[in-house]
């Protein structure tokens, strides 16, 4: 079985959030170390997931704008459904 490469972080807190962390921790059966690793972990999943739906929404906007202010011309398939529609509120 392969085994899975790891990396180090270390964060200086105040004694108050250590001690928090460390109640947090004991209350849910964890280590502080998955406590914490799992929180970070969550935290960042949410900052990029909330980044990525910004930069899209941001995206998306500027695509409709552009699409309101220079409309493509109609096609075939668009003058027909118009004609369809005349047609059919007459």
């Amino acid at each position: 079985m392969p085994t899975a490469t790891t990396a180090r972080l270390e964060a200086r807190v105040s004694n108050d959030l250590h001690a928090l962390l460390k109640r947090a921790a004991e209350l849910q059966g964890r280590t502080m170390t998955d406590f914490v690793v799992d929180a970070v972990q969550k935290a960042a999943l949410q900052a990029i997931e909330q980044a990525d739906v910004m930069r899209m929404s941001r995206a998306d906007q500027e695509c409709f704008a552009s699409a309101l202010l220079a409309p493509p011309k109609a096609n075939a398939a668009l003058k027909r459904a118009f004609a369809r529609k005349r047609k059919l509120l007459r």
